[in-house]
């Protein structure tokens, strides 16, 4: 099936020289869009899969255009591209629900292996998280922050797709690996390779960890049927 990518950017020159590279790829299918642009029009029209944003007219506009995208289509998928990578940035990217977030010198290989990453439903922003400890202790600080006032807490991680919910349904049941596979009449090593993706998702050391970070922050229920 083709993956629908809409590049929005302010630069007809950035936007072009992109369509031109992905364009090698027979199963991509390339939108361009100005963020001056309609936009809901446009995403309307097209339902693209993924959308690549430019955040640099200025970043923070850039940024609340981003948080609106992802709220009103949430099942295209956001990738962030910027000028210049730097944590502030990164953190707001992933509180807004950005799947990914990219330098934009990124080479097209690149960018094109982060592309099909996220039409698979990944999340690779998670791994800058990971390998941002002064970002991944802001998240934490505020998590902590806002639950001490008492506030309603919006996710900051990666949501999980339908299928790792409901494996992480059967997980909190007390279910193995094996017995899931069996429920659900899928191989043990897919019920082992959702159990990797939802611990990166979650940031949990484990499955018993995973099912506690995923009730607290309201992904699961203890009394959910997991079908």
């Amino acid at each position: 099936m083709a993956v629908r990518v809409m590049i929005i950017d302010k630069q007809p020159l950035f936007r072009a020289g992109v369509r031109q590279a992905l364009a090698e790829q027979p199963d991509f299918e390339i939108i361009e869009a100005n963020p001056g642009d309609n936009l809901t029009s446009i995403i309307e029209e097209s339902l693209p899969d993924t959308i690549l944003l430019d955040i640099e007219f200025p970043s923070l506009n850039g940024l609340k255009v981003g948080r609106n995208l992802v709220q009103r289509y949430p099942s295209t998928k956001l990738i962030i591209l910027t000028p210049e990578i730097n944590n502030e940035e990164l953190f707001e990217a992933i509180r807004i629900g950005a799947a990914a977030y990219v330098d934009k010198n990124a080479t097209t290989h690149e960018l094109e292996s982060m592309i099909r990453r996220v039409s698979r439903g990944e999340y690779p922003i998670n791994e800058s998280l990971l390998a941002t400890p002064k970002v991944a202790e802001h998240v934490l600080k505020q998590f902590q922050e806002m639950v001490a006032m008492g506030m309603a807490v919006e996710s900051i991680t990666a949501p999980l797709t339908n299928r790792e919910t409901q494996i992480l349904r059967y997980v909190a049941d007390g279910n193995s690996n094996k017995k899931i596979a069996q429920i659900l009449s899928i191989s043990e090593q897919t019920i082992k390779n959702h159990i990797s993706s939802i611990l990166r998702k979650l940031n949990a050391n484990d499955r018993a960890h995973a099912v506690v970070l995923a009730i607290r922050r309201g992904f699961i229920s203890v009394n959910e049927n997991p079908s």
